[in-house]
C-alpha cells in the first residue's frame, strides 16, 4: 500500500469515526440517535484502532470474556463520546436537564478547589454543567501539537476543537503541568479551581503511589492530590457516565472533603475509581496502557 493510499484511507476513516458518525446526533433526537449508534456498533471497521489492543489486557485479567460484545460496547462508548461534542456545540442546558440525571454539588464559586475525574465514561457535559454553576476552573492539559497527528489532518482539528469545546465550557484557559505545578498553583493561589483527570499513567508524570487497585497493586499518581492535602483545599471528585441500555447520562459529584492523609485521599479517590470500573469496565479508556500501571519501577514518593 502506498503511502498516499494509506494517508487517504486514515483521513477517510477518521473523518467518518470523528465527524461524520458522531454527528448524527444533530439531526437525530438523542433516544434514536443511540438506537442508531447501537446498530452502527456491529460494523467492525469502524474503530478499530480503539477496540482490539484494549481487550487484550481486560481479557488477560477477566474482565471480559465475549470478544464481540466488548467491541461493541468499545464502539458504542467512542461515538457517545464524540458525539457530545456535537451536542454541546449544538443543544442548550435544556437538552442536558432532559437528558442527564444529576447527583451531588459543586464546589462554591470564588473558593480554591481541586475538581477531578477519571478517564471513565463521557466528560463533557460535567465541564458544562460545572459552567453554568458558575465555576470557571482551568483544565489541566497537556499541550496539543501537530506533530502529535502525523499524517491526520483531520484527527488534528477535531481534538483542536474540542479543547476549544472544552475552553468554552469552563469560561478559562487550560493550564499547562508537564513541566511544573506552578501555573496551577498560582491560579488555586488566587481562589480558582483545576480540573484534573487522576488516572494518568504513572509513565508521563514525576510522582506516584503504590496503592490497591482490581485485585492488585498499581502505581497512581499523587501530584494533584499532594498539593490538595499540603495546601488544605477540597477535592470534589465529578462521574459523568451513561447507561448502555438507553444512552442516558449521569453525572455524580462526590466531595471529599479536605483531608491531611495524602495516604488516605489516594486510597479514597481511587477506590472510587476501581468502583466505577467494576459497575462498567468497557467505560474505562485506559485499557489500552492499563499494564502501564501495574508494571512502572518504582520512584520516590
Amino acid at each position: 500500500m502506498s503511502f498516499r493510499w494509506a494517508r487517504l484511507k486514515a483521513e477517510f476513516l477518521d473523518l467518518l469515526e470523528l465527524v461524520l458518525v458522531p454527528s448524527l446526533a444533530i439531526i437525530l433526537p438523542w433516544r434514536i440517535c443511540y438506537r442508531v449508534f447501537r446498530v452502527l456498533s456491529r460494523f467492525t471497521f469502524l474503530y478499530r484502532e480503539s477496540c482490539a489492543q484494549p481487550y487484550a489486557f481486560a481479557h488477560h485479567h477477566g474482565w471480559f470474556q465475549d470478544l464481540g460484545r466488548w467491541q461493541r460496547h468499545r464502539r458504542l462508548v467512542m461515538m457517545v463520546d464524540h458525539a457530545d461534542y456535537y451536542l454541546v456545540r449544538f443543544r442548550s442546558l435544556r437538552w442536558m436537564d432532559r437528558h442527564m440525571d444529576v447527583t451531588g454539588n459543586w464546589s462554591p464559586p470564588g473558593q480554591a478547589a481541586i475538581l477531578c475525574s477519571f478517564h471513565w465514561g463521557c466528560g463533557m457535559w460535567a465541564l458544562w454543567h460545572a459552567g453554568a454553576a458558575g465555576l470557571h476552573p482551568h483544565p489541566l492539559t497537556a499541550p496539543l501539537r501537530r506533530d502529535m497527528f502525523p499524517g491526520r489532518w483531520v484527527r488534528y482539528q477535531y481534538y483542536r476543537a474540542r479543547n476549544r469545546a472544552v475552553r468554552d465550557a469552563l469560561g478559562n484557559e487550560p493550564l499547562d503541568t508537564s513541566a511544573s505545578l506552578r501555573p496551577m498553583l498560582r491560579a488555586l493561589h488566587s481562589n480558582g479551581q483545576v480540573i484534573a483527570l487522576l488516572d494518568v499513567p504513572p509513565t508521563q508524570v514525576a510522582v506516584s503511589q503504590n496503592i490497591p487497585f482490581l485485585g492488585m497493586r498499581a502505581r497512581m499518581p499523587v501530584g494533584v492530590l499532594r498539593v490538595a492535602v499540603d495546601r488544605g483545599l477540597p477535592v470534589i471528585l465529578y462521574v459523568n457516565g451513561f447507561r448502555l441500555t438507553d444512552g442516558h447520562r449521569f453525572l455524580r459529584i462526590i466531595d471529599l472533603g479536605i483531608a491531611s492523609d495524602l495516604e488516605a485521599l489516594c486510597h479514597q479517590a481511587f477506590a472510587n475509581l476501581e468502583t466505577l470500573i467494576r459497575e462498567e469496565p468497557v467505560l474505562w479508556h485506559y485499557w489500552e496502557v492499563a499494564e502501564l500501571f501495574f508494571q512502572v519501577p518504582n520512584k520516590a514518593e
